[in-house]
């Protein structure tokens, strides 16, 4: 099992997804060389967590249909976590052939949300989790149970809290080594957020406990202060801001890595992350899809990279 540690005091832990939920909704296939390359990328620019994959039906989702030959390529780092997305007990088999670190379990908090993702209701898909919990004992991976919708569901609106703090209280009961709160749609507001969050850490340590924040209504970085300021220190981020449930109507993208660890460094967070090499792999994901990404730093460059003066300033007196 890959035992890469991370520090927990002041650092804040980015757990890059483009390669799976990034690259998820995106209408033009990625060739399986090119998802390669940018992992192993990725893999040298300091980060402790890659979401590599998924072993999904290819029916369900046929950009990430090649997640087992994705996984069997990859240049191991063996500072880095590895983690596939599954759905099922089949899925996770796949995964562990594949040699995941992690295998991810999603269930919605809205009952009608995780109809229409998972084709099931929440009971159901709990009692999945647990045969899968089954299966993976006494293996090499480690289990993370996700809440999707977890500040709010396109479909059924507000969320009662005392139904995320169940599913997080089932999930530990069925073995999860962690947990990660949702904000599919980007409906979550910080001040929401630090209460759950608060709540949440009353129940599992922050080494434990991911949050994943989109910035659909432009609040995803304030919530991840939010967030860290509550106590969390590990996050779901995604290069050039790539991503969106395709089953949640007006989920655009994650929030976006580079901009995430740029306001990091600008107030003295430590990331581990090389921001440099970011910028040079989220300017060329717009050659690699076909259009443009949503992440800014990209566009503007870090608040260091000044411009030269104009000649006719110099001349000015």
């Amino acid at each position: 099992m890959n035992t890469a540690t991370e520090g927990l005091n002041d650092r804040l832990i980015v757990q890059e997804v483009a390669p799976r939920d990034g690259l998820q909704i995106e209408p033009t296939w990625v060739e399986t060389d090119d998802k390669v390359a940018l992992i192993d990328q990725l893999s040298t620019a300091g980060f402790s967590r890659i979401e590599a994959g998924s072993f999904v039906s290819p029916k369900a989702i046929p950009a990430l249909r090649d997640g087992d030959a994705v996984f069997h390529r990859i240049k191991r780092n063996p500072d880095v976590i590895y983690v596939a997305l599954i759905p099922n007990v089949k899925g996770a088999e796949r995964a562990m052939a594949a040699l995941a670190d992690e295998l991810n379990l999603v269930m919605s908090a809205s009952q009608t949300h995780n109809r229409a993702n998972m084709r099931m209701s929440c009971e159901n898909s709990l009692t999945g989790f647990g045969d899968i919990a089954k299966r993976v004992r006494g293996s090499h991976v480690t289990l993370n149970g996700t809440v999707a919708t977890a500040f709010g569901c396109p479909f059924e609106g507000a969320i009662d809290e005392g139904r995320v703090l169940a599913i997080v209280d089932a999930y530990l009961e069925l073995g999860m080594h962690g947990v990660t709160l949702a904000d599919t749609t980007g409906m979550a507001n910080p001040r929401q957020v630090a209460r759950i969050v608060t709540r949440v850490l009353e129940r599992i340590g922050p080494d434990a406990l991911t949050l994943h924040f989109h910035n659909t209504r432009g609040l995803g970085l304030a919530n991840v202060l939010a967030a860290y300021e509550a106590g969390a220190r590990r996050f779901d981020a995604a290069l050039g801001g790539l991503g969106g449930c395709p089953f949640a109507p007006g989920a655009s993208g994650n929030i976006c890595t580079e901009d995430l660890v740029n306001m990091c460094d600008e107030m003295g967070i430590p990331t581990g992350i090389d921001l440099v090499k970011l910028l040079e792999l989220s300017r060329a994901l717009p050659a690699l899809l076909g259009h443009d990404v949503p992440g800014q730093l990209a566009k503007s460059g870090r608040n260091c990279d000044v411009h030269p003066v104009p000649d006719y300033v110099r001349s000015i007196v």
